[in-house]
């Protein structure tokens, strides 16, 4: 699940990690309001105004902007809510804007220059450890760092069973330039970092930039956040976080009837039982010349009613021009599934208008072939996987 910029910072700051305040507003007056509210508790003159979309990169498309006064936040701020905002992370078509978040300036003069830099925690899948990546080059995208300048970027790999050391802590202070008060601000910061991360079961906390003040804090200026969906049933709290707004509508509608939905842009549509079954049937799709516009997988009870539903959302997509369901009988028989098929489609009517391949293997694939095959529907059915790579060329042809 992931979380606006602002939701991510409160969990940052219930954990110890000091951040860049700021407050959230979803219209130009509470904008003013809040500015004014930001500048009685923090001091701040100057405001940033930042768009609040579930995607990076915002900066560039004009979702992040300087307020030197109220009337420039409340122009700002107009300008921004209700924008469709581009950003490289997006659609072309873009997210629109809801909510902006007012924040302090924290660039303010002082004895020494602030400093940006990058920081995040994530999972190494090879390892089996927790890592924390880092580098000075905070402020500019990550993905830029690692191809022109990948020395510049440093890593440190935690056990997750012994949790981060002090040394480890000290390291990416020192590896980051960093001496006397600000070395040991860069320590409890990242000793916090980590403990927001395991503590809320994240799968991601990346801010970028992280800031070495002027007078020598280290704070999060930015928090991009992921939250495991599998471990929300320990943070009740975190549920309320979720914007279904910023998600794809056709996969929240899966969701909420229990079907693990991946929209994706092509052609062909799956309806499969199984991850790994799944993954294959879009291989096979890919090598028959189409491409998957779906990853669904319906789990074992693929009863009528969930392979109505199955099929009603994935040809809400226009570009579907054919579905292929790839269904192995283990847990369910396929004359179960193939009957629940034939009735699906008979309830749905006239409104399934692309072919349907049917490909069911397993405990009573033969009967279930010969139930298709005597329903008189517009199904086509095979029993190999060879035979439904050569009917999804035909239909695409």
């Amino acid at each position: 699940m992931n979380l606006h910029e602002y939701q991510g910072k409160e969990i940052l700051n219930s954990f110890g990690v000091k951040i860049q305040r700021g407050m959230v507003a979803d219209n130009h007056k509470k904008a003013v309001e809040a500015a004014k509210l930001l500048a009685t508790e923090t001091g701040t003159g100057w405001w940033v105004i930042k768009a609040q979309i579930h995607a990076g990169g915002r900066g560039k498309g004009g979702g992040v902007k300087l307020a030197k006064n109220l009337g420039e936040v409340e122009s700002i701020s107009k300008d921004i809510i209700g924008m469709m905002l581009k950003t490289p992370q997006t659609s072309a078509e873009g997210k629109k804007v809801n909510q902006v978040l007012i924040a302090e300036d924290v660039y303010y003069p002082g004895e020494n220059e602030p400093e940006e830099y990058y920081m995040s925690v994530l999972l190494n899948r090879g390892t089996g450890k927790n890592m924390i990546m880092y580098s000075t080059e905070g402020g500019m995208d990550i993905e830029t760092v690692a191809e022109e300048t990948p020395h510049l970027i440093f890593t440190e790999e935690i056990d997750p069973g012994a949790g981060i050391l002090g040394f480890q802590a000290r390291k990416i202070a020192f590896n980051l330039g960093l001496s006397g008060k600000a070395f040991k601000e860069m320590v409890r910061f990242v000793f916090a970092l980590y403990k927001a991360y395991v503590e809320s079961d994240a799968s991601l906390f990346e801010i970028n930039p992280v800031l070495k003040t002027s007078d020598d804090n280290v704070l999060a200026v930015d928090a991009k956040v992921t939250l495991d969906d599998n471990a929300l049933y320990r943070h009740k709290d975190y549920q309320d976080l979720r914007d279904l707004r910023e998600e794809n509508p056709i996969e929240v509608e899966a969701n909420a009837v229990g079907l693990n939905y991946v929209d994706l842009d092509g052609n062909v549509g799956c309806m499969v039982n199984g991850a790994g079954l799944a993954m294959s049937t879009m291989d096979l799709i890919k090598q028959s010349g189409g491409e998957p516009a779906n990853f669904l997988d319906v789990g074992g009870t693929a009863d009528a009613e969930r392979v109505e539903t199955g099929f009603r959302i994935i040809l809400r997509d226009p570009k579907v021009k054919a579905i292929l369901v790839n269904i192995f009988g283990g847990i369910v028989r396929c004359d179960r599934v193939a009957q629940g098929i034939v009735d699906a489609y008979k309830n749905m009517g006239d409104s399934i208008k692309v072919p349907i391949i049917v490909r069911l293997q397993g405990t009573n694939a033969v009967e279930a072939k010969e139930l298709i095959d005597a329903s008189g529907l517009d199904v086509i059915s095979v029993v190999e996987f060879r035979e439904a790579a050569e009917k999804v060329q035909e239909v695409l042809a």
